[in-house]
């Protein structure tokens, strides 16, 4: 059976879900950004703008059941989790996407709105929070644990028992060494290998990651 589902945002990560959905068996009927002048990356699918534009679509939908995923990726993590919390008070279910060519551990834990892309690994063991990303090639190796709203770019590893508050970012090709503790809103740039313990709102990068700055956008 073909599932009805909507998205919210309709840049990159939008084009990325849409790539496989419908292989999962879901059917994309619209979308929606708070971005006027944004359009719709999709032929036929229609797009609307802000809560009173999703409102009055959801009038119009009665009592159909509607699933969702909150494609806004980068390091906007507490964004991601605040809507999908508001589309969830708002009857709307949000889904867990897997990508067919992904693996996740049978043992795996992952929460509502989590979106696994294509050829990531999810190891034994692993607990993912809501609205987590595990993006392209990613790995997610046994006993990690991921707080809400965390993004894992494209060809990062995070090593066993890593550990990692809500909505961090951990950027293209990083490396977190075993049983590292990174906190929350914490930004690692891209190639950074941690090896030691990240306090909550800091940005590393370099090799080894070292402090730079205060996370001062949270």
């Amino acid at each position: 059976m073909i599932k009805r589902i909507i998205f919210w945002g309709a840049t990159g990560q939008a084009k990325v879900l849409h790539e496989f959905i419908r292989g999962i068996r879901y059917n994309l009927v619209a979308i929606f950004d708070n971005n006027p002048d944004v359009k719709s990356p999709f032929p036929n699918v229609p797009i609307y703008y802000g809560i009173d534009g999703f409102k009055a679509w959801q009038k119009k939908q009665g009592n159909l059941k509607i699933a969702c995923l909150v494609a806004i990726g980068g390091a906007k993590g507490q964004a991601r989790l605040e809507m999908q919390n508001f589309l969830e008070n708002n009857h709307i279910d949000p889904v867990i996407a897997i990508h067919p060519t992904a693996f996740v551990a049978s043992d795996a834990q992952l929460s509502k709105g989590c979106q696994i892309l294509a050829h990531a690994t999810v190891c034994t063991q692993v607990k993912l929070g809501k609205a987590c990303i595990i993006n392209t090639n990613a790995i997610v190796d046994h006993e990690s644990v991921l707080g809400n709203g965390v993004h894992i770019a494209p060809g990062a590893t995070l090593a066993g028992g890593v550990s990692i508050g809500d909505n961090s970012l951990i950027g293209v090709g990083a490396v977190v060494l075993p049983r590292i503790n990174i906190g929350r809103n914490v930004i690692v740039g891209a190639g950074a290998v941690v090896t030691r313990n990240i306090p909550d709102e800091k940005v590393v990068f370099g090799v080894p990651a070292r402090i730079q700055f205060d996370n001062i956008h949270v």
